[in-house]
Order: structure tokens, then sequence, then C-alpha cells
């Protein structure tokens, strides 16, 4: 049942993501005035009174940086607005990979991340697919993760029934385990080092692909290189037809070029990030999740289950 109670604003970073929400619960995104001063300074004015409204606000936290202040400024301009509630909806968790302190004299930023939310006036976060799990431990405030895997479903189910489910490092296994029980299917890891950051190379496949095709799925793309690596070595190795399933497309660099030079088949990705401008690849075939995060939405706001969304296997 559509109600009347909360509202539903957006930051910049990913609109039609946002629009798309709003237009699954049944609402009109909520007016909001958001401007840069001449020197890069964001300001932030909502237009509406949100005075005891519970409030969610969109926006993913990728680069660059702005859409983080972006969020956080809305925040803060939501909470001395008197709202009820405020909720943090961030489709991608910018800055998830940097979750613990793997050398010396480094940031643990995502632990910072989580701080500025809560310092801002968040009372809850909402998001899907966080590059590490133990990322909701780091905030005290309530922490809903949606699974991307969700999104993915039905555009899977119809692939090849000799599919393998390749997690491309040993970080990835549960996602990927919870894609080969899906798909009922065996689950393949594949061993690699970093030599350096955004680098990585493949070291051992612990499974058997040869003449199976072949479904990689992630978290996230970044510069791609990883990922191709990964095609490639499976090719080498007697795999067949290679497909991806990753849920967030940062697609920096040359990305886009490497996956269109590369023997891969498709890549399913979600619209947690916009990359509108970005997608010229016949090969990248985005996925709403604006169902699922309105689902996550409309429960959060009549308390009830969101876990009971998925089917999560727990080993």
């Amino acid at each position: 049942m559509v109600t009347s109670d909360y509202m539903i604003f957006a930051g910049g970073s990913n609109l039609p993501l946002a629009k798309s929400i709003a237009i699954k619960i049944g609402k009109s995104l909520g007016q909001v005035e958001l401007k840069r001063f001449s020197d890069g300074e964001i300001w932030v004015k909502f237009l509406e009174n949100i005075r005891g409204q519970d409030v969610f606000i969109i926006q993913s936290t990728n680069p660059p940086t702005d859409n983080l202040m972006e969020l956080l400024i809305m925040i803060d301009a939501a909470r001395r607005a008197s709202t009820n509630t405020i909720t943090a909806v961030i489709p991608y968790f910018g800055y998830a990979r940097q979750d613990r302190k793997d050398q010396p004299r480094v940031a643990i930023t995502s632990k910072l991340m989580a701080n500025l939310l809560a310092v801002a006036g968040a009372d809850r976060i909402i998001t899907m697919d966080l590059h590490a799990a133990q990322i909701q431990g780091f905030s005290d405030l309530p922490f809903d993760h949606l699974y991307g895997s969700s999104v993915f479903n039905e555009h899977l189910l119809h692939l090849h029934k000799k599919l393998v489910v390749v997690s491309p490092d040993v970080g990835g296994i549960k996602i990927a385990r919870a894609y080969a029980k899906l798909l009922d299917t065996a689950l393949v890891v594949i061993d690699k080092r970093r030599p350096k950051q955004n680098v990585a190379e493949v070291v051992n496949i612990i499974g058997d692909v040869k003449d199976k095709d072949i479904l990689i799925v992630d978290d996230l793309i970044d510069t791609a290189g990883t990922f191709v690596s990964a095609v490639q070595s499976l090719k080498n190795n007697g795999a067949k037809n290679i497909y991806g399933a990753v849920t967030h497309p940062v697609l920096s660099g040359e990305a886009i070029d490497k996956i269109d030079k590369s023997e891969l088949l498709k890549l399913y990705v979600t619209d947690s990030i916009n990359i509108e401008a970005k997608n010229k690849s016949d090969k990248i075939e985005v996925i709403s999740s604006s169902g699922l995060f309105a689902e996550a939405i409309r429960r959060t706001f009549n308390h009830e289950s969101i876990s009971s969304l998925f089917n999560i296997d727990k080993g």
C-alpha cells in the first residue's frame, strides 16, 4: 500500500535509478535544490516541509568525492529540518575496498565512511553487495545489506546447463556460492595475487572448467584488469562460453575497452552506478536494481523483514 508518511529524495550521483525507485514505490522524488558555488562548495536546500517525516535519501558514493559530500550535506540539512528518521540508501558504498590495514600506515577508510554517515545524522543505512560484509560492523547504525544476486536471477537461469560459477578470488567465495546454489551448479575459485593496486595475477584455478560454460561473479568491476585476466586464464584452461555477473560497474580507466577486446560474451551489471555516459559496449547489459531498493524502502518504513527477500546460504 502506498503511504504518504515518508518522502524520498535523491542526490545527483544516480538520478535515473532514484527516479525508477520512486516510480516502483508509487511516489515522486521530493524536491531538493543542489548547487555548487564557483569555488566548488556544495549547497543543499530541501524545497518541501520534511518536519516529522521519515526521509530516504538515495545516493551512490562512487567517485568523485563530491557524491559523498553531497550525501553528507543532504543528511545534515534533513536532520536540521527536524525529520523523524533519515535513511541513507547507498546503492554503491564507495571506499568499501579499504576495509582493513593490509599494510602499515594506511587508513581504514570504510570505517571513516561509517563514522561520517553517523555524525552527519543518518539513522539507518541501506546498501547492496558490500565488498566486505564486515563493514556492517563498522557502524553502530542499523545496516541493511541487500544481495545483488536477486537482481540477476531471472537473467541467469536461462544459461547453459553445463554452467560453472567462478569466484575471481578467495574473498568472493560466499557470493559465488549463493549463485552456485541458485543455479544448482559447481563452484570454481581462482587463486590470484596482487603485486600492486589494481593489478592481479592468476596463480591457479581450483576446479574443473574444461568444456564448461562459465559465469564469473563479483561485487564490482573497476579497471577490468583482474576480470579480463580471469577470462583469459579460463579460456586457456578449456572453458567455452564465458559470462559475467557483477553488481557494481565502476568501470574506470580503459575498462570498457578491455572488456570489448576480451573473449567475454556478456557482462551483466546493475544500475547501482550510473554508467549511461560510459556504456558503449554491446557486451554490457544493465539490469535495474530499482525494484529491490523500492521493496527494501517500503519494508523499512513498515518495519517488515528485509532478510526474507533473500535465500542466503549461511554455510
